[in-house]
């Protein structure tokens, strides 16, 4: 008899929440995972612009056709720092000549504390500002911690998400950009031969 209640109480709550919440804007709600990400592995990253260290501007969409591996950090993180060595010399080193993208997302700090953060990491893969943690919050909510890596594939698919430096889950993010690299070059090789057919 108990099944009638909860069924009631079911209807109640899908009825209300479409009184307060108009059709259309359930959409912009996000959702946070246990690890903080409002985004998951199959979404379509958002799009933005970013401001580089000297001074150009490009969108994330200008990397359509390319591997793009985000890398949230700040320069009074202590994880992050721990990590970025790893990303330099395990991932950006290792693939960016064979068609990956690092791009380092400092989050809501100036340009002179980052340009000094840069330089003190001895990092070569470029940052980006992030004033107002606006482009971290297009991927996590706004208080959640900072470190943190997204990987999108060609056609700007998010395909792997790591939080924290865990060295497991650090090796097999690498292992997925390895597998993307050699996807991409079987897909540019496939589309050579055809056109030369």
């Amino acid at each position: 008899m108990r099944a009638k209640p909860i069924k009631y109480v079911l209807i109640s709550l899908f009825f209300f929440r479409s009184l307060l919440i108009p059709s259309g804007l359930d959409s912009l709600i996000k959702v946070m995972d246990e690890r903080g990400f409002i985004v998951k592995i199959g979404d379509i990253s958002p799009d933005f612009s970013m401001e580089y260290l000297d001074g150009s501007i490009k969108n994330l969409s200008d990397y359509r056709g390319q591997i793009v591996m985000l890398q949230f950090t700040a320069s009074w993180c202590s994880v992050c720092r721990k990590e970025m060595p790893h990303i330099e010399n395990e991932i950006w080193q290792a693939f960016k000549d064979k068609g990956l993208v690092v791009i380092g997302i400092d989050r809501d700090e100036p340009k002179d504390v980052v340009e000094k953060f840069s330089e003190e990491m001895n990092i070569t893969y470029p940052l980006v500002l992030d004033p107002g943690a606006k482009i971290f919050g297009l991927f996590a909510g706004t208080e959640s911690g900072v470190t943190r890596n997204i990987v999108l594939d060609r056609e700007g698919k998010i395909v792997f998400l790591t939080r924290l430096f865990d060295q497991t889950e650090f090796n097999a993010m690498v292992k997925k950009i390895g597998e993307l690299i050699v996807d991409s070059k079987k897909q540019e090789d496939e589309k050579a031969l055809r056109n030369n057919q």
